[in-house]
């Protein structure tokens, strides 16, 4: 794909017909109790564009008239305030009956939360793509459902590297130090060739896309921590090739990727790795999103919907969860809310179905349609993706951890091994 893919702007309304593509699938804030035969259900769902309080009012309205039984109360809260809401809902012993937030594992650590074994379907639950259903795993147990993904990948400007000599995007690391020498060499101190962003803004970020691609990463296969392992050193020690090399921006460990970002699409960056919408809307850049180099493995991004545990609730509410997810899940519908916000699927048939057929569906707040090529595009990388370990303790320190690392491996400080061997002693211990 060498045009330049239309990126998917957030913030309209939801699109009313159902069309072919997709299969079908089967009050008050605070409120658990039901009434008489009904079921009340309280939802807090993050604030993702504008206009999200438009399309899950269009939502809330289809659900009640399809489900008699069920009153549904949907709150939308911004990113800025929702830690913030759901604790104080938490300590009044007011939480939701679900929650869309990022994290979950305060709450299973509090034991608060429901598996998601006790309310998905199992057709719900074959739909996912497997490595973000995964992805809400701890200690053996999913805590939680996808509500949509994003994913990074290679991004590279063809008009740069074909003027430079090369023909397609760098499949392996040594291809990406090739091309980095031939767009120095065609244009100097006028183009950068790899963007690099090891600052404290998101490092660790870094850390995972070369040490996945080197075949090592944050843990092993038990889940134990392995940050000293051999491909991590070599992986660590080829980000101070790059910079050594002269390859990247001048200020790698204070850039965050924004800027870089910013010089990519203004055609000034020949290459760098980021999200799917990092290239603005009116950019005249020629690029490829490829798959990263080596492994191919992705970095996963996911929010998540949870349910709070009601011990006094019966049945009815645990099956009229499994309703209201069935419906958000629904091909159609998911597509729809995808698009609207701008992001991408985490259930199979949505992703095969928005490769096919987005331009059926309206961004949130304008005119514009979906792109089936963008989506084709990116839903085919997720099933490659990865993720952070978020759900171990040591987190925070880990993610701190990897970033202080390559700062000082990169501005010579320290060797790559004795770095990581020093960290992987801190954590474990």
């Amino acid at each position: 794909m060498k045009k330049k893919i239309l990126s998917v702007l957030l913030a309209a309304a939801m699109v009313a017909s159902l069309a072919v593509g997709c299969g079908k699938s089967g009050g008050d804030g605070g409120s658990k109790s039901s009434d008489g035969d009904g079921v009340k259900l309280d939802v807090i769902i993050s604030q993702y564009g504008n206009y999200t309080q438009d399309w899950w009012t269009e939502f809330e309205k289809t659900f009640e008239e399809a489900n008699k039984d069920i009153d549904l109360n949907i709150e939308i809260v911004s990113w800025n305030d929702i830690y913030s809401v759901v604790n104080t809902r938490i300590s009044s012993n007011e939480q939701p009956d679900i929650l869309n937030i990022s994290g979950f594992a305060d709450y299973v650590a509090d034991e608060l939360l429901m598996p998601a074994e006790d309310y998905v379907s199992s057709e719900l639950k074959d739909n996912f793509v497997p490595s973000f259903w995964e992805s809400n795993e701890m200690d053996g147990t999913v805590w939680a459902l996808p509500i949509l993904a994003s994913c990074r990948s290679l991004f590279c400007n063809m008009d740069l590297l074909n003027e430079a000599g090369i023909q397609n995007p760098p499949a392996t690391w040594d291809e990406v130090l090739a091309a980095c020498k031939a767009v120095k060499d065609k244009f100097g101190s006028d183009i950068v060739p790899w963007g690099l962003d090891i600052s404290t803004d998101e490092g660790q970020a870094a850390f995972s896309y070369y040490t996945w691609n080197f075949g090592g990463g944050f843990v092993d296969d038990k889940g134990d921590w392995a940050l000293n392992t051999k491909e991590n050193v070599e992986a660590v020690e080829y980000i101070k090739t790059l910079i050594d090399s002269g390859y990247c921006n001048s200020a790698p460990f204070t850039d965050t990727r924004y800027p870089l970002q910013d010089a990519f699409s203004a055609g000034t960056l020949a290459m760098m790795i980021g999200p799917m919408n990092m290239v603005a809307a009116d950019s005249t850049v020629n690029y490829v999103a490829a798959d990263l180099p080596g492994e191919k493995t992705a970095l996963g991004v996911c929010d998540q919907l949870m349910v709070f545990k009601d011990d006094e609730a019966g049945d009815a509410r645990t099956e009229a969860i499994t309703k209201f997810f069935d419906a958000f899940y629904e091909c159609e519908t998911y597509s729809d809310y995808m698009v609207y916000e701008g992001f991408l699927p985490a259930t199979q048939d949505a992703s095969e179905n928005l490769a096919a057929n987005a331009e059926k569906y309206k961004v949130g707040g304008s005119d514009a349609t979906g792109s089936s090529e963008y989506f084709k595009t990116f839903c085919a990388v997720l099933p490659n993706c990865k993720f952070y370990p978020m759900q171990k303790a040591e987190w925070m320190d880990v993610r701190n951890g990897v970033i202080d690392v390559e700062q000082q491996v990169c501005n010579g400080t320290m060797g790559a091994q004795e770095a990581l061997d020093q960290l992987q002693s801190t954590i474990a211990k």
